[in-house]
């Protein structure tokens, strides 16, 4: 009995110590380090998304904006442990139409063209949460619909300031999955039929979900 006793005894205790070792290592794995990256890295990113404008178009008239499809590519590097400077080129359409009638006017795209910072101070384990800024341009232009067949829309090129935040969920040192949101201006004017409408916002703000690649 007393041999019976001691086997259970230390079968319970080997158990025990792996749950011990396990939850160890756990804590271990989901630790947080400064730094998010390794200096040197080259990251290429794709996502795509969904951006809501942050107001109407414009105040000139009455107008309905869709929630535009977003897609959004990246090219960065790491410059230290913590801090990335690279590129974006980031694309997004809206359907326009007025109200009162409902007349459908087309849809506006977006292509913007963005140098960008990115600062990661820490990993928490596998995620690695970070912020960036970006500085360049929106190349805005329209495609008029056939409800309005000889009228002609043409907003303005305009200064594009974004900022972002997010996370990559390392599943590899190389692939990680990854969501962000993001803040973009996009103020300026529009010529219709040659008349100037100076207030015409297509500032949104975007979420995106995709991937990125390490090396």
């Amino acid at each position: 009995m007393g041999i019976v006793i001691a086997r259970w005894g230390l079968a319970g205790f080997m158990v025990m110590s792996a749950l011990a070792l396990g939850s160890q290592a756990k804590a271990e794995e989901w630790k947080m380090e400064q730094g998010g990256i390794e200096p040197g890295k080259v990251v290429l990113g794709m996502r795509a998304g969904f951006a809501p404008l942050t107001q109407s178009l414009t105040n000139e008239f009455r107008s309905s904006t869709d929630v535009g499809s977003l897609v959004n590519f990246q090219a960065m590097y790491s410059l230290n442990k913590w801090l990335m400077a690279g590129m974006m080129l980031e694309w997004e359409r809206h359907g326009v139409s007025t109200e009162r009638p409902s007349i459908d006017l087309g849809h506006q795209d977006t292509v913007s063209v963005l140098p960008t910072v990115e600062v990661r101070p820490f990993k928490f384990g596998p995620v690695i949460p970070y912020a960036n800024m970006s500085f360049g341009v929106n190349v805005n232009s329209f495609g008029e619909s056939s409800e309005i067949s000889g009228t002609t829309i043409s907003p303005s090129n305009t200064f594009a300031w974004r900022l972002g935040w997010g996370a990559d969920y390392m599943l590899t040192k190389q692939f990680a999955l990854n969501t962000e949101m993001a803040y973009k201006r996009n103020d300026g004017h529009a010529t219709i039929d040659g008349q100037r409408v100076n207030d015409w916002n297509a500032s949104s703000f975007g979420f995106l979900f995709g991937a990125k690649l390490f090396f």
